[in-house]
């Protein structure tokens, strides 16, 4: 399915406060699929990006996926982006897909993807520190490792390799099973989505919640040809130099 009618929604790409992640499905039930018009690949709408024409013709990111009128849908993926509008390919095919030859494609459609995705990851993780799902701070963080409560463990890409290391030693001790993780971006742009101040180190004692966080986090990293970097292994402070300098290095 390449398109889909009558929807509602905005088209600023930043996450609705009302949008708590995707709804249950019943046991046995599959997401809605759509088709990439790109590749031709079919895909849930969680790994798709949707683009939206709007009054005037422009072609701008929809990622709640919900703005009305047709709408197209292509891989979540910035090299075939990049390539297909180098080549004059998405030109074609979203001119089939919305019936017209009149639209307004802009340059910056990859960077306006990105922007978003990010933008949209960090509201997802001020969401949930809204709805008390996430703990800050490098001793409270530590004594819920210790107690088995954190479903996810964050660090800001610039975080101190010692300070990630005996949170590390602390998750691997009490609760191995606990995914860890180094965000790409730095405790600045963390600090803001959390609406605090100074936060290197987060956590997340809901398991839905670090699910709905792991999944904007993904999408955002997939988009840019990468992945969320796992601090799974870091069991010292010099493997935990290592996993910040990854992240940082992906931030550039």
């Amino acid at each position: 399915m390449e398109h889909d009618e009558h929807l509602t929604a905005d088209i600023t790409g930043v996450a609705d406060p009302a949008d708590a992640g995707p709804a249950p499905c019943a046991v046995g039930a599959q997401a809605p699929e759509r088709r990439c018009v790109l590749t031709q690949a079919h895909g849930p709408r969680a790994s798709l990006i949707r683009l939206a024409v709007g009054p005037e013709q422009q072609v701008a990111p929809d990622f709640n996926g919900k703005l009305p009128g047709r709408g197209a849908w292509i891989v979540a993926d910035r090299a075939i982006l990049e390539s297909a509008m180098a080549k004059g390919k998405l030109k074609g095919a979203l001119a089939r897909a919305f019936k017209s030859n009149a639209l307004k494609l802009p340059d910056d459609l990859p960077d306006q993807i990105a922007a978003g995705l990010e933008r949209r990851a960090l509201d997802r993780l001020g969401l949930e520190n809204r709805a008390g799902n996430l703990i800050w701070g490098h001793e409270r963080i530590g004594e819920a490792l210790i107690k088995g409560k954190i479903r996810l463990l964050i660090h800001a890409g610039d975080a101190r390799p010692d300070g990630v290391g005996k949170l590390e030693a602390k998750r691997r001790g009490a609760s191995p099973g606990t995914p860890s993780i180094v965000l790409p971006v730095g405790r600045d742009q963390l600090s803001m989505a959390l609406g605090r101040e100074n936060v290197v180190h987060a956590a997340i004692s809901d398991a839905a919640s670090a699910a709905r966080v792991m999944q904007a986090l993904e999408r955002w990293a997939a988009f840019n040809g990468g992945k969320v970097h796992q601090a799974e292994d870091e069991d010292d402070e010099e493997q935990a130099a290592a996993a910040v300098a990854v992240a940082t290095a992906e931030r550039h």
